[in-house]
């Protein structure tokens, strides 16, 4: 009976959003090493623990000459079913790089059933300021340990000089550049 009197509360949405909880499973996102590697390194855990069977990974071979990941593989197919995803979040807990995550992001609606079946380039995370667009070599002298245990922090001048010698067009290589050489300037005055 307490209810009855209660002024009616009506939600605005579509108009008016209301803020998710921090912890809400929305979305996927594959993540990114800081210098713009890809977290991904195509070990299908996520796809094997998936109890609805929406996930589809495959993985291939890194080579010198396309470095999508730090170490030997990365993830060449990547695909997400939202027909099928429950959101159970048991693909984050198997991931053992933490490519994978959940944003807020919750609308999720779409017109053809093809449309929610998201690739790779949908679930990449987007490049940050001062990323470089994979793929291009490792840091010099890093191993993919360094690149896990948060040791990298952006490009670096090679990186940006084997991009600029084999992808001068890259939109990322300007920001890149910048964020290489005031990262030299900030090691070279900690060192003094």
């Amino acid at each position: 009976m307490a209810t009855l009197f209660k002024p009616v509360v009506t939600e605005q949405y579509p108009r008016e959003k209301a803020p998710v909880e921090p912890r809400f499973h929305g979305r996927h996102q594959l993540n990114r090493h800081p210098d713009g590697l890809e977290k991904c390194i195509g070990c299908e855990l996520c796809a094997w623990a998936c109890p609805a069977d929406a996930i589809f990974v495959e993985g291939a071979s890194n080579t010198p000459e396309a470095q999508y990941s730090p170490g030997e593989r990365y993830g060449r197919v990547y695909q997400i079913n939202y027909l099928r995803c429950i959101f159970c979040g048991l693909c984050i807990e198997a991931c053992p790089t933490r490519a994978l995550t959940m944003t807020n992001e919750f609308e999720l609606a779409d017109q053809t059933r093809s449309d929610l079946i998201f690739t790779k380039d949908d679930l990449l995370a987007p490049l940050r300021e001062g990323m470089l667009a994979a793929p291009h070599p490792m840091a010099k002298g890093t191993t993919d340990g360094d690149y896990y245990r948060g040791e990298v922090t952006g490009p670096t001048q090679d990186e940006v000089d084997w991009v600029r010698q084999n992808r001068p067009d890259d939109p990322s290589l300007e920001k890149a550049a910048a964020a290489a050489e005031r990262a030299q300037r900030e090691s070279a005055e900690a060192k003094r």
